[in-house]
């Protein structure tokens, strides 16, 4: 049977306000680290999901002024999903995270990982609703099959929109059933792992930041707007969580 779960989070100065897990989707208040980082929330999964026909979703809001962090104990492993008798496959199943940041407020979303299992199809979905002077890191990271086998299908979109309007709409496709050459040397390159990273503040209109090879897989490149973005690729999550980082100490932002 399918799960349809969502979980949700909204941050003040205060606190924490909502604080709320639902099917396996757990989060859990955690210890802030370093001054000034605000409220830290850790996404614990309580079952395997997602799976075939799931649809799970987290939304997170961070209130005027507020600072968050959001993370993950582990990594989100897409699994095949059970395929019903009068079906010749199973559903897919769709992951929606939906984050808004309002005036003056910082959210830094650093989940783990998610690993698209062989027979698995994810159709993940990801929107931020930034206001004009809200700053955001948001970090995705994808692992094409675990140890040795061939990866699911999976299609991502990431959709930003800062004071209403387009900051960032980007959508990739991995696996069977994506456009060819998804793993020629044009795209990946054998690579099986892929991710990127976005920083957005109202710095970067007073100092827009400068394209930057980092390595042969990676690249820096700034948006026509206040953020810029860093994508590569690497043979596996240590090298490419190395790679990212390191991107990370090199906008003007942390």
């Amino acid at each position: 049977m399918s799960v349809r779960a969502t979980a949700r989070i909204v941050a003040t100065r205060a606190g924490l306000p909502v604080l709320a897990s639902d099917g396996p989707l757990a989060v859990r208040r955690t210890r802030a680290t370093g001054t000034g980082t605000g409220h830290r929330v850790t996404v614990v999964g309580a079952m395997s999901a997602p799976l075939g026909g799931d649809r799970l979703a987290i939304e997170a809001r961070v209130r005027d002024g507020a600072r968050l962090t959001v993370d993950a104990a582990a990594a989100t492993i897409a699994l095949p999903g059970r395929i019903p008798a009068d079906a010749d496959t199973a559903e897919p199943a769709h992951y929606d995270v939906r984050l808004t940041v309002d005036e003056g407020a910082a959210l830094h979303w650093l989940p783990e990982q998610l690993v698209s299992a062989r027979g698995s199809d994810l159709r993940m979905r990801t929107t931020v609703e930034l206001a004009a002077t809200a700053r955001l890191v948001l970090r995705e990271e994808q692992i094409l099959g675990r140890h040795g086998e061939e990866p699911g299908t999976l299609l991502t979109r990431l959709t930003v929109r800062r004071a209403g309007r387009p900051l960032l709409d980007q959508e990739l496709r991995h696996g069977p059933g994506a456009p060819g050459g998804w793993d020629g040397g044009a795209v990946l390159g054998g690579h099986r792992a892929v991710g990127q990273l976005l920083v957005a503040g109202p710095e970067f209109e007073e100092k827009p930041a400068q394209p930057l090879l980092l390595g042969d897989t990676a690249v820096l490149t700034p948006l026509a707007g206040p953020g810029v973005l860093v994508t590569a690729v690497a043979a596996d999550a240590l090298e490419l969580r190395r790679v990212l980082d390191e991107a990370l100490r090199l906008t003007a932002y942390r």
